[in-house]
């Protein structure tokens, strides 16, 4: 993997990504603090490898068996209550109001 600074990025972009279309890897560093990489898109596979990235950082897990998603998941987690703006605020008043006016 090649190591580049901001600035010799900057003023050579076009050699870079030339070489990462060649396979190649670029880590950008900022005053030589890596900051990014620059890595070469597949045309097959490259969600397959960033989701297998995912899965072996523990970040994402597979399915298993195919099962579908509990019906659970699509219903609405807030309850659909009214709630009426003044009530709050007197109820917010009362509670703060500890007899000093």
């Amino acid at each position: 993997m090649r190591a580049v600074n901001i600035a010799d990025l900057k003023n050579n972009l076009r050699g870079y990504l030339d070489e990462v279309l060649g396979g190649a890897e670029v880590l950008v560093k900022d005053r030589n603090k890596p900051i990014a990489r620059i890595v070469p898109l597949t045309a097959e596979g490259g969600d397959e490898a960033e989701l297998m990235e995912l899965i072996a950082a523990g970040i994402a897990r597979l399915p298993r068996n195919n099962d579908p998603l509990p019906g659970s998941f699509w219903s609405d987690p807030l309850p659909k209550t009214r709630v009426d703006l003044i009530d709050l605020l007197r109820e917010d008043r009362n509670a703060g109001s500890c007899g000093v006016l």
